[in-house]
């Protein structure tokens, strides 16, 4: 006789990215009996169509720029080209070797595995190619997918989005890039590094709006210095299609001629016909409600990723799913702040920020509370050796601690990790004035900015 059970779990997550599977191996840890249904592969958008092979690309137009530029440093080296084939191919060997990686860990962590799409059919069950599979605890991490705007279609070839810009087989001669956020200033700045001429179109006021001001001004003077053009506070208008590229139109009647047009502009949540609604889950504009619990209005049923409202993050994400499963297992998790998950833009420079902006520290605390320091990295001796420009900048309370640390600069995304610790334990600047920073390191530039704002600064004027 066949098992009565063998549908039924403690945990059933649907969607298998950076939430999903998190919350499977977590809980699998615990000691709950979990399955994990995914329609594509295990890893979701951001291992297979984002976060990795994006910084793969940016990290070939690095390497590009560096032979390009190997005689500022008495290196002998010329640039001959970009050989997309072999690109993809280092590209696709990466995600390859992490989603084995992955796979193994799921074996290893006893988690079933069910191909296919899931439905929700009851507030205890899910619905894969007519099977029906029954959970205690129901997470749901569908994730997200490329918006375009209303009316322009994308086609694949001419007007295309980030997943078809990670599978071209060439480098085109020139693109127009919809969307100043942070997957079109990923994807201009790797395409500027292919030789691509490339022309960022934004509606907003500034590149990378919801960054410090600071950060976005910032980063516009290095795009400029690279030839990176950018037209903010223009909204797009319309696209022609021809048989040698497309014509874009913004405001005004200005008309920018391109071979291909990328359209950024941003993410939606993937819950249509998923059959959340009715099941009694509330949903606003496509996005599951929760609360600070991650519970949606269904008990029993949890959301995680990007369908929840926020910053759409794979590493927010992840933690989300580490919080549900813990939270599902009984062992009470602290719920953590938002604001404190650390944010980067991989484009050269890179631009990196926890906490809050200026502007938004003034209004939260008041304008007579608020103080700001920012370090010119010209002060820093491994970031003159990098040849990169940039600054870190600190918001804080005024006798009182880091609310906000921003950073512009090569490489500052690996100095995020200490900057979420003074922002998260909500330090002083005296509390991490005496730590030692390690020299030469970029790192020191951290240590630096908060000896000047702990008033003691010594490569600071």
């Amino acid at each position: 006789m066949s098992d009565p059970h063998a549908n039924s779990f403690d945990v059933l997550i649907l969607g298998g990215g950076s939430g999903g599977y998190a919350a499977a191996f977590r809980a699998t840890q615990l000691g709950l009996s979990v399955a994990l249904v995914e329609k594509d592969k295990l890893g979701g958008t951001c291992l297979h169509r984002g976060c990795i092979p994006t910084k793969a690309l940016l990290h070939a137009g690095e390497v590009a720029d560096a032979a390009r530029e190997a005689d500022q440093f008495g290196i002998q080296a010329s640039f001959n080209g970009v050989d997309m084939k072999a690109v993809n191919a280092y590209k696709d060997g990466v995600v390859s070797k992490l989603y084995k990686g992955l796979q193994g860990l799921a074996k290893a962590r006893k988690v079933t595995l069910i191909e296919g799409e899931g439905r929700l059919v009851a507030p205890d069950a899910v619905e894969v190619a007519g099977t029906r599979y029954t959970a205690k605890n129901i997470v749901l991490a569908t994730g997200s997918y490329s918006k375009t705007l209303p009316g322009l279609v994308v086609d694949g070839e001419r007007v295309i989005t980030s997943e078809h810009a990670l599978t071209l087989d060439h480098v085109p001669a020139s693109a127009v890039v919809l969307g100043g956020g942070v997957i079109g200033c990923e994807f201009a700045s790797a395409w500027k590094s292919f030789g691509v001429d490339v022309t960022i179109v934004e509606a907003l006021p500034r590149l990378l709006a919801v960054e410090d001001e600071a950060s976005s001004k910032a980063l516009e003077r290095a795009f400029r210095k690279r030839g990176i053009k950018f037209k903010v506070g223009r909204p797009f208008e319309g696209v022609q299609r021809s048989d040698g590229g497309v014509t874009v139109t913004i405001q005004g009647g200005e008309t920018i001629e391109a071979e291909l047009l990328l359209v950024a502009v941003g993410r939606g949540p993937t819950t249509a016909g998923l059959g959340y609604e009715e099941q009694g889950v509330k949903m606003e504009r496509g996005f599951v409600l929760t609360d600070e619990r991650l519970r949606t209005s269904v008990p029993g049923i949890y959301a995680v990723g990007d369908i929840v409202p926020g910053v759409q993050l794979a590493h927010r994400g992840f933690q989300q799913g580490i919080f549900v499963a813990e939270e599902i297992a009984g062992q009470q998790p602290q719920v953590f702040d938002e604001s404190g998950i650390p944010r980067v833009t991989y484009s050269e420079p890179e631009v990196a920020s926890v906490g809050l902006n200026e502007s938004k520290a003034r209004e939260v605390h008041g304008d007579d509370k608020i103080e700001t320091l920012q370090y010119d990295l010209t002060g820093n001796g491994k970031s003159q050796i990098l040849k990169t420009a940039g600054f870190v900048k600190l918001v804080r309370v005024k006798d009182g601690p880091v609310v906000g640390v921003h950073m512009v600069g090569a490489r500052v995304s690996e100095l995020i990790g200490e900057a979420q610790l003074i922002y998260n334990w909500e330090a002083f600047p005296a509390d991490v004035a005496p730590l030692v920073h390690m020299h030469p390191t970029q790192n020191e530039a951290l240590g630096e900015a908060h000896l000047a704002l702990a008033g003691k600064p010594l490569h600071v004027h």
